[in-house]
């Protein structure tokens, strides 16, 4: 499928359609935001077929692939959000002192306006349209820009759009980076980005000029720690396995390096062959034809993968086969030095290299030498190790037990911290990223004989009066 790309023409005229749009109210009821949000559910669950036809064609996804992390969890975000829309755009009545009971304060929950989302190739759906729930139901407008890389999807997105959601509010724009570098250049209330670092230093340049606020959600290289004395390895070695290997580990959360005890890291390797041959039982591994190993996307990142398996010191010890352009095994590489080729940057694609420590200390400091990464994933059933990591290291998110798997986890944000990104989504957090939380009181004209206080010329009586506050008794520490 060709990707029909949105004339550069046509981008202001969409900016100005949304922004009119949402100037006279249209995205405002209640009644309306629950429609689109319902609407979005239908085009996913409706086309479920065509969206897992669309996903293999561009990256040979595994249609379980699609409906854990795609269609799945956005069918889900919808409904829920629909359910919850009065609840999360209800006014706040913050508590006040007595004295200003009669003020009406309130905290209204306003949305920020027109608004762009500039999703990745690795799920084109899920991490584009996730933030669009928050954007819908915040009450905002949007325009909705797809990855290129990924045409079947994204055109069909485009295809069906017009059909389910009103493009009045919500519109598709697709392009390649002259068509994005347009679409920045407009001035929009808010900006969410996904993907790498490099680009997100764009946008955020980019958000700047007016300036805007932004959600950049970035890669970065996401360690996993094995409590190898209190874990059970070989389920360990399987959920690791297993989230390396989802769309052949070209995720921004996926298991980038494994942290090990040294004299525990062959029981490990041990475990992880035997996780391998469960997971890919066919005579070629993960490159076997019945193998349901997703693609790498280009032929360039494969070329990447290839080279920095070539100049790895660590020893491959699961996998390491590659076939044609876009084929890569899950690769396992053991006694990884820190210094690596493969511990120079997020790796993106089926290779795990494993490090082995010698104590818990020396993971800290590895950890907290590196970006702060987007996820910590730790195995561990002791209560202890699981306090040390959160008192002692920095991420976006804490993981214990699993990989990847808190994507579809609604009730708490997601989001990068400093070096793998600021701002979050997921459920209620989607709706506030694009919320404004606006202030508001109604002083009373009766209030007016003590507002006399504050009148010039000043007093010392006013003085003794208003300045009460900045001699309250503070308590002992």
């Amino acid at each position: 499928m060709v990707l029909k790309l949105t004339p550069l023409s046509e981008i202001p005229r969409i900016h100005a359609r949304l922004t009119k749009s949402f100037a006279d109210g249209l995205t405002l009821p209640l009644s309306y935001r629950r429609t689109q949000l319902l609407q979005l559910a239908h085009l996913i669950q409706d086309n479920a077929d065509a969206i897992n036809n669309a996903l293999f064609a561009d990256m040979g996804r595994p249609k379980l692939e699609v409906a854990i992390p795609e269609t799945g969890p956005i069918v889900a975000g919808c409904v829920a959000a629909a359910e919850n829309l009065e609840n999360w755009a209800s006014p706040e009545k913050p508590e006040v002192e007595a004295w200003r009971s009669a003020w009406d304060t309130t905290v209204y929950k306003v949305p920020k306006g027109a608004i762009t989302i500039i999703g990745p190739w690795n799920f084109p759906y899920t991490i584009t349209l996730l933030p669009l729930i928050g954007a819908i139901a915040s009450g905002c407008t949007c325009a909705v820009k797809p990855s290129e890389y990924t045409q079947a999807a994204s055109q069909l997105l485009a295809d069906l759009w017009p059909r389910y959601m009103d493009v009045n509010a919500y519109a598709i724009v697709n392009g390649t980076e002259l068509e994005t570098t347009r679409l920045l250049e407009l001035k929009w209330n808010h900006i969410f980005f996904t993907g790498s670092t490099r680009v997100g230093k764009i946008i955020a340049t980019a958000a700047a000029k007016y300036p805007v606020s932004t959600t950049l959600e970035l890669g970065s290289k996401s360690p996993v720690v094995v409590d190898a004395d209190n874990t059970d390895l070989a389920i360990a070695a399987k959920r690791i396995l297993w989230g390396k290997q989802v769309n052949a580990g070209q995720i921004c959360v996926a298991p980038d390096y494994v942290l090990v005890p040294r004299h525990q890291q062959d029981q490990l390797i041990s475990a992880f062959r035997t996780a391998y041959k469960s997971l890919f039982p066919g005579e070629n591994g993960g490159i076997d034809p019945q193998s349901q190993l997703g693609r790498i996307l280009t032929p360039a990142h494969h070329a990447r993968l290839t080279r920095m398996l070539e100049s790895t010191r660590g020893s491959i010890v699961v996998g390491g086969k590659s076939e044609g352009t876009k084929r890569l095994d899950v690769t396992v590489v053991k006694d990884v030095p820190l210094d690596d080729v493969l511990m120079e940057e997020e790796i993106f694609g089926p290779i795990l290299p494993v490090v082995p420590f010698d104590n818990m200390n020396q993971v800290y400091d590895i950890i907290r030498e590196r970006p702060v990464p987007m996820v910590i994933y730790v195995f561990t059933e002791n209560d202890e190790v699981k306090n040390q990591f959160i008192q002692h290291t920095q991420s976006g998110q804490l993981v214990l037990n699993d990989t990847f798997g808190q994507l579809g986890v609604h009730e708490i944000p997601f989001g990068g911290l400093n070096d793998s990104g600021y701002g979050s989504y997921l459920g209620k957090y989607s709706f506030e990223t694009f919320t404004h939380r606006r202030g508001y009181i109604n002083v009373p004209i009766a209030a007016e004989p003590f507002m006399q206080l504050r009148y010039p010329p000043y007093s010392e009586q006013a003085y003794q009066v208003m300045s009460a506050a900045a001699f309250i008794k503070i308590p002992d520490a």
